[in-house]
């Protein structure tokens, strides 16, 4: 498993991949553009090429972008659908320039609508993203369940990805949060062998693409997408290691997106706790 951050790129890219050095990262996670705007910046060969050459000479072995959070596929609004679809591709074709493993995205809302519906045009405008890009996977991140937000189980991240024609760069992004937040209690490892075989048989093990690891500031069942700092929250660090060391997982590219002491986000403390619980949860499964 290749631990790590989400990181800043503010900068240039190379910072990016500073930034995960100084915290110890083997993976890190970006935006390729503001979170809480629209427009989109195609990178420039060169920015691409300093990018590729620190990350060469360094312990970074993968690299995730997040898609924006004001991305709704699934909105009824055609607007917002058309903004979504251009910023997906740009994401997506971004991602093809730096070599990422995926483009971790929120599938959407259907904002009060009907979800079979909302499904119906989330897999389109995803569809649509893929064929106006190559080589970049897609992951599909699973939510909280909070309001009327989509991918909130197994079976209706199955339902989207079979909505956007199952493409084979399709893929799925498991937070822990989200999964406890969802209903599914992973702080063992009979409810870890669960969720696996769950997954295996919906989705097929090919799809597991990436993890977010956040500790659960509610409860299990809550719908409530509130990060916490690693062994702070309601997973605590024997949760936190049971999701860690499932088999299924091994191989992925792990990234922080917890608050952080400072609320910065995680730094080289928390990612070094993260190996720690990993290897924990490993040695157990054994």
């Amino acid at each position: 498993m290749l631990i790590g951050a989400h990181v800043s790129p503010a900068g240039g890219l190379p910072k990016a991949v500073e930034r995960g050095v100084d915290r110890g990262c083997e993976a890190i996670q970006i935006f390729n553009q503001s979170p809480r705007m629209w427009r989109t910046t195609p990178y420039a060969d060169e920015d691409t090429a300093a990018f590729k050459a620190a990350l060469a000479q360094s312990a970074v072995k993968a690299v995730l972008i997040h898609g924006s959070y004001l991305l709704n596929c699934a909105s009824e609004d055609r607007d917002i659908r058309t903004k979504s679809l251009a910023s997906l591709v740009g994401s997506l074709r971004a991602g093809a320039a730096i070599g990422a493993a995926g483009v971790v995205l929120h599938p959407g809302s259907s904002k009060g609508g009907a979800a079979p519906a909302a499904i119906k045009r989330a897999g389109a405008t995803i569809k649509a993203a893929l064929a106006d890009s190559d080589r970049c996977p897609l992951h599909l991140e699973n939510t909280a369940g909070a309001g009327t937000t989509l991918g909130r189980s197994i079976d209706e991240l199955a339902a989207l990805i079979e909505a956007a024609g199952a493409d084979k760069r399709l893929g799925v992004c498991l937070d822990s949060c989200h999964l406890f937040a969802s209903g599914y209690d992973i702080r063992t490892r009979a409810g870890m062998d669960g969720l696996v075989a769950r997954v295996v048989s919906k989705l097929g093990a090919e799809r597991l693409g990436s993890l977010h690891l956040n500790d659960s500031m509610t409860p299990l069942g809550s719908n409530r997408d509130r990060h916490a700092d690693l062994g702070e929250g309601e997973l605590g660090e024997a949760g936190l290691a049971s999701f860690l060391g499932a088999p299924a997982l091994q191989g992925l590219p792990c990234v922080l997106e917890t608050p952080g002491p400072d609320r910065k986000g995680a730094n080289s403390s928390e990612v070094a706790l993260a190996k720690r619980l990993h290897k924990r949860g490993v040695k157990a499964y054994k």
